[in-house]
């Protein structure tokens, strides 16, 4: 059966796994060197795809316990405890009935919350948020747990940026306190909001100041993606113009989320001896816009008018560097400077925009389109 090479999942077999080759390499040595890393992308380029490329590689999965969680969905830290101990308990205590064992005895705060698996009457991980009551307790058991693993661990946490927006003040310091005693276990912080991601590690007001090893994720190079591409297609006995990945690559700004579902489905339309031409892509386009116009719609329905304005004004020109100044506000018949500054601090905190060398634009390019549209 032909294999869609243009995998949507960030699980991708190394065959289809395009290019990252300095960025992997970088990533690998810093684990291998027991360094924590800072790992900051746009959403949507590839951050947890090069987590798991790494992780499977045989330097790594010979050698570590690898552990990844993605938080972006959590609010409290009672619910990150809760997504750390069931991966750990899913990723380290299954490996066996000793691992098991200890893990059921370590996390003391949790005794009597685990069930019971009616086949193997080993114990499961169904704790409810409510049953978690001092989860600052729990976080140094399940620490002091993967410190006894028998092998160095790795725990990468995606989105890392969102124990910011807990209602607990304190977690920042809380989370280094704990981690900076740990030697056997070492952390990659992922995250996409790159204005918090480097306010937390680069700011010397902040907890985890200086406390990782760097690395910058950028879309794939233009070029490389090209070949890839035209490669993947001439594999399967398709073609596809190099013109339609160019147009793809810099209508959504070469995320590699978007950009790969279009080919994924460019490849699936084109038929063995045929060839995927830009207007092929133009049509799959127009397919995701329309697959994602709700979802879309209902990101912006608590957005005030005021803000949808400088929204929309901010879609129009693409990237904005004088975001206040008096052409950009009367040339998009804006309020005020003022008016603008406060509802840029808003779409900043709802990661609607992003901001970079001061310059401003929409974090999301197929919201960008569809606003345009």
């Amino acid at each position: 059966m032909s294999i869609n090479p243009f995998v949507l999942s960030p699980a991708i077999p190394d065959e289809f796994f395009c290019d990252r080759q300095s960025e992997s390499a970088s990533l690998i040595k810093s684990i291998i060197n027991q360094e924590n890393v800072v790992l900051i992308s746009p959403r949507r380029v590839g951050k947890t795809g090069l987590i798991y490329h790494c992780f499977s590689q045989p330097e790594i999965r010979d050698n570590y316990l690898t552990i990844s969680i993605d938080i972006l969905h959590t609010t409290s830290f009672q619910e990150f405890i809760k997504e750390l101990g069931a991966a750990v308990f899913n990723t380290v205590a299954k490996r066996s009935e000793k691992l098991m064992k200890l893990f059921v005895m370590t996390l003391r705060s949790l005794s009597g919350s685990f069930g019971i698996d009616s086949m193997t009457y080993m114990p499961t991980f169904d704790v409810k948020l409510g049953q978690i009551n001092t989860p600052e307790y729990t976080l140094e058991e399940i620490f002091n747990y993967l410190e006894k693993a028998d092998k160095p661990c790795i725990v990468a946490i995606d989105e890392f940026q969102q124990v910011t927006k807990y209602p607990e003040g304190n977690i920042e310091a809380l989370l280094r306190g704990r981690i900076q005693k740990l030697v056997n276990t070492h952390f990659i912080f992922a995250g996409s909001e790159r204005r918090l991601m480097n306010e937390m590690f680069f700011s010397d007001k902040r907890p985890f100041f200086q406390s990782a090893t760097l690395l910058q994720l950028d879309p794939i190079d233009l070029e490389i993606y090209t070949a890839f591409a035209v490669d993947q297609f001439k594999t399967a006995e398709k073609k596809i113009e190099a013109e339609a990945v160019v147009w793809a690559y810099q209508m959504f700004d070469g995320v590699t989320m978007y950009v790969h579902k279009l080919l994924h489905d460019c490849y699936a339309d084109t038929q063995a001896g045929e060839t995927c031409d830009t207007a092929a892509m133009q049509y799959a386009a127009e397919q995701l816009i329309q697959q994602n116009a709700k979802r879309l719609q209902e990101l912006l329905a608590y957005v005030t008018e005021q803000q949808k304005e400088v929204l929309y004004a901010i879609a129009a020109d693409r990237c904005v560097s004088r975001i206040t100044s008096s052409e950009f506000v009367k040339r998009h018949h804006l309020k005020s400077a003022s008016a603008v500054q406060s509802a840029t601090k808003r779409l900043l905190d709802l990661d609607l925009i992003t901001e970079q060398h001061k310059s401003y634009s929409i974090s999301d390019p197929l919201l960008r389109i569809w606003i345009v549209r």
